[in-house]
């Protein structure tokens, strides 16, 4: 998210929203002048929070919503609502590993390469068409935690060079 702030060129950053309220993401924000919003969603039914979260970003005339760290799956009401509206970054070449635990599995399976996606959200996790991937060699040292430190660094240049060519087509 810092990332999207920071290098933001031919899109504005207007919104930043979280479900954990505690999130440094917010401060971060903050500091940088851009409005937040933030509901704790423990012990919220998901269809609730979701209404919230898009009333939220309906107030704030967001047209494109860009998932970073956000780690609650959304609700298929919500995404039928933004829909090709909402983007997300996933550490592997998708289709390749969606879901949890990517590095890990990259590892076992042996792969010489690895890296991360940029796709539209659907309402099957990681299953949307993909918009733009970054390639990473697997290093014959590596372990999840080298893998996931490069992955990260290819994320911070891929993403906002996708959101940027995603919104301004």
């Amino acid at each position: 998210m810092r990332v999207l702030i920071d290098q933001a060129s031919g899109y504005e950053v207007v919104l930043v929203a979280s479900n954990n309220p505690h999130a440094a993401a917010l401060d971060y924000a903050r500091d940088a002048g851009i409005p937040t919003w933030s509901q704790d969603s423990k012990g919220v039914p998901r269809e609730q929070f979701d209404a919230a979260l898009s009333a939220a970003l309906r107030d704030h005339r967001v047209g494109t919503i860009a998932l970073a760290g956000y780690m609650k799956l959304l609700s298929n009401r919500f995404v039928d609502q933004w829909r090709g509206r909402i983007i997300n970054i996933h550490p592997s070449l998708l289709p390749k590993y969606p879901g949890l635990d990517t590095h890990q599995r990259v590892l076992a399976a042996g792969d010489a390469v690895t890296g991360c996606s940029v796709h539209i959200v659907t309402e099957e996790v990681d299953a949307g068409d993909v918009i733009a991937q970054a390639e990473v060699p697997i290093e014959t040292d590596d372990d999840a935690a080298s893998v996931e430190a490069r992955v990260l660094e290819a994320e911070h240049k891929l993403y906002p060079r996708a959101l940027q060519t995603f919104v301004c087509g």
